[in-house]
């Protein structure tokens, strides 16, 4: 049915624009390369899981270093060796369920014991908590049918949310084991699913428990995470090694706004520095939703960055669905929804920054 509902899913599977962009995404959905996390599990690392965090990193890095060899000569599924008890995706794993001790993995920083019960800004404890899991089939063309995870919270608090009640706990959500999960995202696959998508609320929080999903995963599935983009440097590294595409938000050109519409800091610094190490380790889709009367202050100043910064070639969904949601009525311009014009503008700002793979 979803072939009937969405065409340009069908049609984006010999588009030029799209497969040049995001090429071994491509080629991992119709299994002919291995997911980044099944190379990641073949890597054996040795590491005591009670060792100090500076021993771990350093193994990490040796294990990551192994990583992009095997990387480079595997061609194909049947170069896939078996998968040590001991390996790099555990290591990550560890390291992540280490960081809930004193949880830094988003740039807020929280530094809460959510392992003891506490929870940060996000909402979030020790367990993997879902409000709902399925095919999704309304996101972008290649990556649909998309086997969709949502979990619960978010380190985000926009005034404009359009999925707030996952966000914001609103609803009480499921706690899951993550063999479920992945046992859901293996029947997916099998019954055509393109990737596992994780996403919320925000996926960011719950990295040890996705970790620990991947581990358990049986088929090639690529893994999109779908994130607004704001984890910390000590997340990305953890990620590195296990995503297919990051598909990340690009919400505002200046800290400001950022800080008036969502209560966040370091907006612009923490934004851009994790879309240059997701440009590097993987490959990446940019969403960007414009905001009615952002276009000059934010807008503009995102898509010429990512011209300059990612290349022109990059992947961007400019998004016009914007819908007033939650609490935007607070704010004047934000009480509404995006004129005709300002559709037209915006296309017209992403031609003049040199954008050449733009969707709406």
């Amino acid at each position: 049915m979803w072939r009937i509902a969405r065409p340009d899913a069908v049609s984006v599977m010999y588009d030029e624009k799209a497969r040049s962009a995001l090429g071994r995404y491509f080629r991992v959905v119709e299994d002919e390369l291995p997911a980044r996390f099944t190379i990641a599990r073949m890597i054996p690392v040795d590491f005591d899981p009670t060792d100090a965090l500076d021993d771990l990193w350093s193994a990490h890095d040796k294990g990551m270093e192994e990583f992009r060899r095997s990387m480079s000569s595997i061609q194909g599924l049947s170069d896939l060796g078996s998968s040590p008890r001991s390996n790099l995706l555990e290591l990550k794993r560890s390291m992540a369920d280490r960081l809930m001790e004193h949880c830094i993995l988003c740039e807020r920083r929280c530094g809460v014991n959510r392992k003891a019960g506490e929870r940060g800004d996000c909402g979030a404890g020790a367990d993997l908590t879902v409000s709902s899991m399925f095919e999704h089939h309304g996101e972008e063309p290649e990556l649909v049918p998309s086997f969709t995870v949502f979990t619960m919270g978010c380190s985000f608090h926009c005034l404009h949310c359009q999925n707030y009640t996952v966000s914001q706990w609103l609803e009480k959500g499921d706690t899951m084991n993550p063999q479920y999960v992945a046992e859901g995202a293996d029947k997916a696959r099998r019954a055509g699913a393109r990737n596992l998508n994780c996403v919320g609320g925000n996926p960011d929080q719950y990295l040890s428990l996705w970790l620990e999903v991947f581990l358990a995963l049986e088929e090639n599935i690529p893994v999109v995470w779908n994130s607004n983009a704001y984890y910390s440097q000590e997340q990305a590294r953890l990620l590195d090694g296990v995503v297919d595409i990051y598909l990340l938000d690009f919400k505002y050109g200046n800290d400001d706004c950022a800080r008036e519409i969502s209560g966040v800091d370091r907006y612009m610094r923490t934004i851009t520095e994790n879309l240059l190490m997701a440009k590097e380790s993987a490959e990446v889709i940019v969403r960007v939703l414009v905001l009615p009367d952002h276009l000059d202050c934010c807008l503009d100043q995102i898509l010429r960055w990512v011209s300059k910064n990612l290349g022109t070639s990059t992947r961007v969904n400019l998004m016009w669905q914007y819908r007033p949601e939650w609490k935007a009525h607070t704010r004047k311009e934000l009480s509404r929804r995006l004129t005709r014009s300002e559709m037209v503008r915006s296309m017209k700002m992403a031609r003049e920054a040199g954008l050449t793979n733009v969707i709406t």
